[in-house]
């Protein structure tokens, strides 16, 4: 195992940012590195990931579902996530699995504290029970402005998609701020740059993160 694998190995990355950022794309390139030094990788995602996860994610994200009261959307959120930790990320993590998550109580503050107007001493009080004492090791955020993340977006958006650009506008703003809080815990990714240079920057950061070296390229 090399340097890079010894150093990742049982850490808990998260990619996490407005939709439309890219975050999925690059989180795949990213996998495929890491699996490239050598590195076991846990892909998990949310809402979802479990049988009972996926459950809730399509209520969730299903626009009938337009009532939904924010402090509703935030404990289903958090319900899944509960059952992903317990069930899935804790398992990986004692395997020495490097665990790669596609969103994670990072979006929650976004979404439902910082654009929907829940307290974040509510998220917080809540994220408590349902990770368990498991948070990330690193949370990178992939950051673009609103038109270009609208101009990325599937046509056939989902109920959280659909609240509109005053809302995703708060949303960016709640991801910079946890950054600005949480500095050695967070990275912001300029995500409208082309998709080398945003890997790039990727492996960047997780390397100055996690390793005492940067090897070279």
């Amino acid at each position: 195992m090399n340097e890079i694998a010894s150093a990742l190995a049982g850490k808990f990355v998260v990619f996490d940012g407005p939709d439309g950022s890219g975050k999925s794309t690059q989180m795949k390139r990213f996998m495929q590195w890491c699996r490239e030094q050598g590195l076991v990788v846990k892909e998990v995602r949310e809402p979802g990931g479990t049988a009972i996860g996926e459950q809730i994610r399509q209520v969730l994200l299903d626009p009938v579902n337009e009532g939904m009261t924010i402090q509703c959307e935030m404990l289903l959120y958090m319900a899944s996530r509960a059952q992903l930790v317990e069930q899935e990320i804790v398992p990986a993590l004692s395997r020495g699995e490097l665990v790669v998550a596609d969103r994670f109580v990072s979006a929650t503050l976004a979404y439902q504290g910082a654009a929907g107007g829940l307290p974040t001493k509510w998220i917080q009080q809540v994220a408590e029970v349902a990770v368990s004492g498991h948070w990330p090791d690193i949370t990178l955020i992939l950051d673009v402005d609103d038109v270009t993340a609208a101009s990325r977006l599937n046509p056939l958006l989902d109920r959280m998609e659909l609240k509109g650009r005053e809302f995703h506008r708060r949303v960016r703003e709640g991801f910079l701020e946890q950054a600005r809080l949480m500095p050695d815990l967070y990275c912001v990714i300029d995500s409208s740059q082309d998709a080398d240079a945003v890997e790039t920057a990727v492996q960047n950061a997780i390397l100055k993160q996690f390793c005492t070296e940067i090897p070279q390229k």
